[in-house]
């Protein structure tokens, strides 16, 4: 007879998860709040118009693919994408414009011929860049942080020799300050903080881990768009046989004698061998696990930075952008100092525009372009959010219209609004932050909650505000590091 997992919350990482358990031979049903799977991995549809809703960026495919492999699929049959040719166009308000190219060589040339940068700078940056993957991402990435096996297997001794290059002891931008000379090259590698929604001026200099995924091995767009990953994966799951329940809220982890046996929906008791909370971990422990111990320290840490996003159908096409686009701020450093220390909106944000349109046409009219237009933003603490969106749009709106020698707003056929509040309701994000506690100190990693409950048997956790973090491949990666869990 085999054993049965209830799976809270049907996220990327809840979806893959329950892939895993299904090839091991488990019974599996996926209790989910909203009416469909994905989380923030959905999308949205308005008059014409579609648009992923959450996380722009697709990086590491073969996590993705690896699900399909683990259940005798060609992946090619059921999920298919492209490698970016540029990873991203930059604009300044001065009229710099840098097309980061995919080919390095290609990119530094860029730089070096717009920027006056010596083109081996960027080379030196993406080389390092490799190096803290090379001895960091066995570690971090693909084990547990709470298990001694990882603090003593020869990935991990080999990386204690190299603490001092690995970025530890030093912030982002301290770190980038030390690579390049201009300061616009600074900004955009600085950028990378907010990945994982962190301020580059505090977090450790070891996420310039980050520039490896997206040049040295490359990003890449779903042919379908981003939900293509979100269906994709929920269609494999339902194939081996697990079960979803949509709009039915957890109420509660059912425990006995420190033994997690199930959970209560709707008054019922849905008894289980595993329970796997995908939900974001502290409204889980305010919530679901309210009777059982609490993990104060975990907790208590500050949160990452949220988003304010305008879902915009632009009746116009702007050839000068592509699938991503950075207009940045004239004041890195004051936009995060509003983040993550004033709680408030800059006016001069650093705007980003994903438009799926551009590698699939059928996202918007003809001739036409969807516009996923984002700000970071704090965390949800009660501020007045009506009067910030309202200052928002309009200081977005003249930053676009400067930079792009256009008027943007009577181009604006549909639109519609995803904030901090929509984002902890929607999603049950703690306060909105987009990737649970911040990482913005050097032991941020270690404050990130286990995979496993260390005080609970049988109960497990994935998904982004866990270890090993957030984003598209750490959260598969925090399924693949539960499974293994539950293997051994």
């Amino acid at each position: 007879m085999s054993k049965k997992a209830v799976i809270i919350g049907s996220g990327i990482a809840g979806i893959s998860a329950s892939i895993r358990l299904a090839v091991k031979g488990y019974e599996v049903e996926v209790f989910e709040a909203n009416p469909f799977p994905g989380g923030k991995l959905s999308e949205i549809e308005i008059k014409g118009y579609r648009f992923d809703a959450g996380p722009s960026l697709f990086t590491l495919p073969e996590q993705v693919e690896e699900l399909f492999l683990l259940a005798g699929k060609n992946p090619k049959e059921f999920f298919e994408y492209i490698k970016l040719p540029v990873a991203c166009n930059y604009f300044w308000e001065d009229g710099t414009r840098i097309n980061a190219f995919a080919e390095v060589d290609k990119f530094a040339d860029e730089v070096e011929r717009k920027l006056g940068e010596p083109g081996s700078h960027i080379s030196e940056s993406l080389r390092q860049s490799a190096f803290i993957y090379e001895h960091l991402a066995p570690l971090f990435m693909h084990r547990s942080l709470h298990q001694i096996q990882t603090w003593t297997n020869p990935d991990a001794l080999k990386s204690y020799l190299k603490m001092g290059k690995l970025g530890i002891f030093s912030t982002m931008n301290e770190a980038n300050e030390k690579l390049f000379d201009n300061p616009k090259l600074v900004q955009l590698f600085n950028r990378y903080a907010t990945y994982n929604g962190s301020n580059p001026y505090e977090t450790p200099a070891t996420l310039n881990i980050i520039p490896h995924l997206e040049f040295n091995i490359g990003a890449y767009f779903p042919k379908k768009g981003m939900h293509a990953i979100t269906q994709s994966l929920f269609q494999l799951s339902k194939d081996l046989g697990v079960t979803y329940h949509f709009d039915q809220k957890v109420e509660e982890v059912l425990v006995e004698n420190k033994k997690a046996i199930g959970i209560k929906v709707r008054n019922e008791h849905i008894h289980a061998d595993l329970v796997i909370n995908n939900m974001d971990m502290v409204n889980a422990y305010k919530s679901i696990l309210r009777k059982q111990k609490q993990p104060k320290l975990l907790l208590n840490q500050p949160k990452s930075s949220s988003a304010l996003i305008f879902y915009w159908g632009i009746k116009r096409k702007f050839p000068e952008l592509d699938l991503h686009n950075i207009f940045f701020s004239d004041n890195y450093l004051e936009e995060f100092d509003h983040i993550f220390k004033k709680g408030s909106i800059y006016h001069d944000p650093t705007v980003y525009i994903n438009i799926t349109s551009v590698y699939k046409p059928d996202d918007a009219p003809a001739d036409c372009m969807n516009w996923f237009t984002m700000i970071n933003v704090p965390n949800n603490q009660g501020q007045d959010w009506d009067k910030l969106i309202a200052e928002a749009k309009k200081n977005i709106i003249h930053k676009l219209n400067r930079i792009l020698k256009t008027d943007v707003e009577p181009l604006i056929e549909v639109e519609e609004i995803l904030d901090p509040r929509k984002i902890e309701i929607k999603t049950s994000s703690a306060q909105g932050a987009l990737y649970g506690n911040s990482s913005n100190n050097k032991f941020a990693a270690f404050l990130r909650h286990a995979n496993y409950s260390s005080s609970i048997k049988n109960l497990y956790f994935c998904g982004g505000s866990v270890h090993p973090g957030g984003g598209i491949p750490l959260c598969l990666l925090s399924a693949k590091i539960m499974s293994k869990m539950i293997e051994e």
